[in-house]
């Protein structure tokens, strides 16, 4: 799959690819960003309109708690 695709997929597939990315592969939020060619703050705010942010102590993107 090329992953520089993923950024402009629907945020939530974007969300299943980038935990799965993120538990398997990737050690950080940096390397994901680096492995589909974005910046950080792309995925971020990408993720963050279905109310997610990435949790750095779990390594992976969660809800919103209100």
């Amino acid at each position: 799959m090329d992953m520089s695709k993923c950024i402009n997929m629907d945020a939530n597939i974007l969300l299943g690819i980038a935990n799965d990315r993120l538990r398997h592969e990737c050690p950080s939020l940096h390397s994901l960003a680096a492995m589909m060619d974005v910046k950080e703050l792309q995925i971020e705010n990408k993720l963050a309109e279905i109310g997610f942010h990435y949790q750095e102590d779990l390594n992976q993107f969660m809800p919103d708690i209100e």
